[in-house]
């Protein structure tokens, strides 16, 4: 199981959204990824974040590279998530 990865579920555990949950959409480079909640789902913006800054969860949802928002909300509503993605998660203070 690669742990970054398009569709993987992770935990944002720093900045001002710590604790949310979000989802990869694109790989950028090595250090970098993008993702998004959708907004309309767990309030986090479409953004390029750093991989040091996710924590990946065992949950994955199937989407394509770079699908839209809306896609990605869709594949959330299946029945085979386990979590609701707007749940906030307390991140561990290190």
């Amino acid at each position: 199981m690669p742990a970054i990865e398009v569709g993987r579920i992770c935990v944002k555990v720093v900045g001002r959204e710590a604790g949310k949950k979000c989802v990869i959409v694109d790989i950028v480079d090595k250090n970098f990824v993008l993702i998004t909640g959708p907004k309309t789902v767990s309030d986090i913006k479409r953004r390029r974040v750093n991989v040091n800054h996710l924590k990946p969860t065992n949950e994955k949802i199937e989407i394509k590279r770079g699908s839209t928002d809306e896609e990605i909300a869709e594949a959330l509503k299946t029945p085979g998530t386990q979590e609701q993605p707007n749940t906030t998660v307390n991140p561990a203070l290190s």
